[in-house]
């Protein structure tokens, strides 16, 4: 049958949203630089009309009242009036580029926003995938053991540090001792043996005999 009347051709897929949004996207950038390259030639025009205008004012100064100057000043209303109507045409050309750069920002946008959540949905994917590999139980038997091995090994620490051979004291006797030690350290802290000290001469800075002998020279 497929050889007698053909296979019919599969049907195309319809144009994702992605190739939509770049479609647009592709053709408003055109489209934009298309009014730019448009307002800068009318910019262009404004310029030359300028220099134009410039020149029928700079005769209009040194020409006198009469129908020579009525023609130049007829020539420069036309001058103006041609650079009116190009001016409005910036006017309207720029703000219709600022149109399509706001279209194309809101454009882009909405591509990146649709990628964001793309990989948002293949990472919660990945996240459950990973998680299934994860066992809860495990873990806490785990943290069990290992706090088991931290408690013999502060079993094994203190078998290790255990002293051998300290005679058997009363607490009641150690803390009467402790009492007393405080009792003598007190009276070691007294410092009046010092006072005896400080009341004592001082030791002579002369050998002796040695003023007698500076008398008997200066008779």
């Amino acid at each position: 049958m497929n050889r007698l009347f053909g296979r019919g051709k599969p049907k195309e897929p319809p144009p994702s949203i992605t190739d939509c949004i770049v479609g647009v996207f592709s053709n408003f950038l055109k489209h934009g630089i298309y009014v730019d390259s448009r307002a800068d030639s009318a910019e262009k025009k404004i310029a030359r009309l300028d220099a134009e205008l410039k020149k029928y004012k700079d005769q209009m100064v040194k020409m006198r009242d009469g129908p020579a100057k009525n023609a130049i000043k007829a020539k420069a209303l036309r001058v103006l009036k041609q650079r009116k109507m190009y001016e409005a045409q910036v006017d309207n050309l720029r703000q219709q580029a600022f149109n399509m750069e706001q279209a194309n920002y809101a454009t882009q946008t909405l591509k990146d926003t649709q990628a964001t959540v793309v990989a948002m949905k293949e990472g919660v994917k990945q996240m459950q995938k990973e998680f299934k590999n994860i066992n809860i139980d495990q873990i806490e038997d785990i943290q069990d053991d290992l706090a088991d091995m931290l408690e013999q090994a502060d079993e094994v620490q203190e078998a290790m540090g255990r002293s051998y051979g300290m005679p058997e004291i009363d607490d009641d006797e150690l803390a009467a001792e402790l009492e007393a030690l405080g009792d003598d350290l007190a009276l070691d802290e007294d410092t009046s043996y010092l006072d005896d000290a400080i009341k004592a001469p001082s030791a002579p800075d002369k050998e002796p005999g040695t003023s007698s002998i500076k008398n008997k020279v200066i008779i």
